[in-house]
């Protein structure tokens, strides 16, 4: 079961909305951290995702597990929050 979701977007980034729509699709409130906005967090999203891409999307779940994945990656995504 999810607890919290958490997507590191940036403004242009064009597979971030489609991140977000699938997740409101499927009825699942998020967290959206614009990298644009909130620079100072690029680090942490490095950190989490070992990677200098995003959507960065971060499923925590109730026993505090995380899962994270990288990009439009509906193969990853879909069993993360299921």
């Amino acid at each position: 079961m999810v607890k919290n979701i958490t997507i590191f977007t940036t403004k242009t980034c064009a597979y971030c909305p489609m991140v977000k729509k699938y997740l409101a699709a499927k009825g699942l409130a998020y967290d959206e951290v614009n990298l644009d906005d909130e620079p100072h967090r690029q680090q942490e999203a490095l950190a989490i995702s070992g990677a200098l891409t995003v959507p960065v999307t971060v499923v925590t779940r109730q026993d505090d597990s995380q899962e994270v994945v990288v990009g439009f990656n509906l193969a990853k995504l879909a069993p993360a929050i299921s």
